[in-house]
């Protein structure tokens, strides 16, 4: 799964990189070294204009992550939704909606998992080491998502806080050296492929299908990060500072130094 995720490009950053108007609501984000779920976090998604049902344009807008489906009687089930399972999602009446007309992608800087380490506490659980996984560049992960428009039906219709916008990130089996950390891993989209993402008219199941694969071979990156993170009310550039691998995922051969570099 994806619990923990780093985001702390600007708006206007991703903005430009991402080629989206900021959405008329879009507030000054601040960087978020540990976004947890139900927090407001930038997205990026595609909409058809009011104006203009046949022009659609790309939006960076503030979502909560941890999906509210359209049909829920509260909010709260948005706690049991941050992540979709790439394998159900046009079976799953909480996701197949969102999946068919409001995929979503989600920047990131490099999100976290849990390596369960042979060490035992002191009531002898095992000790888990957070890792943070990131692009060998350091470029932005554009983890795919879902997104839902919900409203509070206790309110009044033009009250603007009886809509809640709310997503969801999509994982799926995560690769080889990856799944050493954890055995599933958010989706990642191609550039080439945002487009045909985003687009609210891709209807093709099997095109869908197709980006719904792990990240390719060395796309990904990871070393071990303050067990800090754990605590959600800890923020900052701390976070994804390396610390020295004391427990590697999987053995090193006999004499060889252990790392965990290219995933």
């Amino acid at each position: 799964m994806c619990g923990r995720y780093a985001t702390t490009r600007s708006p206007s950053d991703l903005s430009a990189e991402f080629e989206a108007e900021p959405a008329e609501d879009l507030p000054e984000l601040d960087p978020d070294y540990n976004v947890a779920p139900t927090k407001v976090v930038p997205l990026i998604l595609e909409r058809r204009s009011s104006e203009d049902p046949a022009a659609k344009h790309r939006l960076v807008k503030a979502v909560t992550w941890g999906l509210v489906p359209s049909w829920a009687k509260d909010r709260t089930i948005g706690n049991r939704l941050i992540n979709a399972r790439a394998e159900t999602l046009a079976e799953k009446p909480s996701f197949r909606a969102a999946y068919a007309k409001r995929r979503a992608l989600v920047p990131a800087d490099g999100f976290y998992e849990w390596y369960a380490s042979e060490k035992r506490d002191a009531k002898g659980r095992p000790v888990k080491q957070p890792f943070f996984i990131h692009a060998p560049d350091r470029s932005t992960l554009a983890m795919a998502g879902l997104y839902e428009i919900w409203r509070d039906r206790s309110l009044p219709e033009d009250d603007d806080t009886a809509w809640l916008w709310s997503f969801t990130i999509i994982t799926t089996t995560a690769t080889d050296d990856v799944g050493r950390i954890h055995d599933r891993a958010p989706m990642l989209v191609p550039r080439d492929r945002w487009a045909t993402w985003l687009d609210p008219d891709t209807d093709d199941k099997d095109e869908l299908a197709r980006l719904l694969v792990p990240a390719a071979p060395g796309a990904l990156q990871a070393y071990p990060v303050s067990r800090e993170v754990n605590n959600v009310r800890n923020n900052g550039p701390q976070l994804v500072e390396p610390l020295a691998l004391e427990d590697e995922p999987g053995a090193a051969e006999e004499g060889e130094q252990p790392t965990l570099g290219g995933l």
